[in-house]
């Protein structure tokens, strides 16, 4: 099943509803945070526990081709690993690229009523 996304531009509603997911039983685990500034990914990630999509989460081979893609493209493939389409990861990476973080949840069944 793909993940649930959320797109935030406000980085303290975005920690808000991250705390609100595991005060209702969400595992850290299943929490990711993406954006196309990794100091504001890494940043936020630390701050509420959650996730970034590193080398667990990512193809072997696509880990080694993104040293040599540009961030867009690497972005766009971490969203497909983590079960997006193409299309959906082409459009996510746009709306990234006008300043908004991803909140992924990697379990849309229990989270989608939270959020």
């Amino acid at each position: 099943m793909k993940p649930l996304i959320r797109e935030y531009t406000n980085d303290e509603i975005l920690m808000k509803d991250i705390k609100s997911l595991k005060d209702k039983g969400i595992d850290n685990k299943e929490i990711y945070i993406l954006s196309h500034d990794d100091d504001r990914t890494d940043r936020i990630a630390k701050n509420v526990n959650a996730n970034t999509i590193g080398l667990s989460e990512q193809d072997l081979t696509n880990v080694l081709s993104n040293i040599f893609n540009k961030q867009g493209d690497e972005l766009r493939i971490k969203l497909q690993e983590m079960g997006f389409s193409q299309k959906e990861a082409e459009e996510y990476e746009e709306d990234m690229d006008e300043g908004k973080v991803l909140l992924i949840v990697t379990n849309p069944e229990k989270a989608e009523s939270f959020i």
